[in-house]
């Protein structure tokens, strides 16, 4: 029989035991967090101060940056931390927090997904009832149920998983808690509560991702409909963004979720956890930024009002002017 002593924290696997290496990925995995975390700031300033930019589509766009910065925010800071101290426990109180936190950040994100796909299909499908199906107060709708909705499951979820006693192994193989490495070190019989929990999870996630497949059905019927090819590559454009990033975060999600389950987890499966955590939140601005031609615009203003051009010609010819008049006065004395 497995010995049940209370267990108050656990050792995060991370990558490497040598403290060396433990440096050098912390260094790195800063560098990456930061340009993450910059990045995905500056979408959300853009989209706060340019009034171009207040359109329910950048509205949906500004909450996905948010939770990009807190789902990316919740395990990279302890990783960084853990492999420049090179201590890698962590309490079971902060365990818990980090599925919660996890868990609520990434259902909020499909939520908002899907919410966005809805809002191109009716801008697409639509367009004569736009401004009145997508109007302000339902814009703030669909964003609270989906940020309230996310709260909820991964309160639930997370009660689910800490209900259950764990003895054994404190190590979990991972550079983050997850629900499945806590699973296997769980003394409980019976784990109807987890797999309740895990099936209300299961039926959120086919529900949105049916409903973004049945948004874009209906978008390329009407799409293929448009005579003219440049107002279908033009309709296509405000679209593939939005699929490119579900696809990415739903693809990298089911590879750490769906696999099949392993006694002696590998590498790839911390791998598959970093993409998890880290490619949509870096992905995110990249897609929607390179290839927009609105924030690309907006970030021109941005840089003109910070920095005028005026003002900089001004200050350089200021400069020349005392550069020559100091040496008329050297050349006079």
């Amino acid at each position: 029989m497995p010995n049940a002593t209370r267990i108050t924290g656990f050792i995060l696997l991370g990558f490497s035991s040598a403290p060396e290496l433990q440096t050098v990925c912390g260094l790195f995995f800063l560098v990456m967090y930061l340009a993450v975390i910059m990045s995905n700031l500056l979408i959300i300033t853009l989209i706060t101060l340019d009034l171009k930019l207040q359109t329910p589509m950048y509205f949906f766009l500004k909450n996905l940056s948010l939770l990009d910065v807190f789902l990316v925010s919740i395990p990279i800071p302890k990783f960084i931390i853990n492999n420049l101290t090179h201590n890698n426990y962590i309490s079971i109180l902060g365990c818990a927090f980090q599925i919660l936190l996890m868990t609520s950040f990434s259902a909020g994100e499909i939520f908002v997904l899907t919410a966005m796909s809805y809002d191109r299909y009716v801008a697409i499908c639509s367009p004569l009832r736009y401004e009145a199906i997508m109007s302000n107060g339902n814009c703030v709708l669909m964003v609270g149920i989906s940020w309230a909705t996310g709260i909820l499951f991964g309160a639930l979820y997370t009660a689910g998983t800490f209900s259950m006693p764990f003895c054994g192994s404190i190590v979990i193989p991972q550079f983050f808690c997850d629900v499945p490495s806590l699973l296997r070190i769980s003394c409980s019989g019976s784990l109807m509560i987890i797999y309740i929990s895990l099936g209300i999870g299961m039926c959120l996630c086919m529900s949105c991702f049916y409903c973004v497949m049945i948004s874009y059905f209906y978008i390329i019927s009407t799409v293929l409909k448009i005579p003219t090819t440049r107002g279908q590559s033009k309709a296509f454009a405000t679209c593939i963004p939005h699929l490119t990033v579900f696809s990415v975060f739903i693809a990298t999600a089911c590879f750490v979720y769906l696999k099949p389950p392993s006694d002696i987890p590998s590498i790839t499966d911390r791998l598959f956890s970093v993409l998890y955590t880290v490619l949509p939140p870096a992905l995110n601005p990249v897609i929607y930024s390179l290839r927009n031609s609105d924030v690309k615009c907006s970030l021109r203003r941005l840089q003109q009002n910070l920095c005028p051009r005026d003002s900089y010609y001004l200050t350089v010819q200021r400069f020349c002017q005392c550069y020559i008049a100091s040496q008329v006065t050297s050349k006079c004395f």
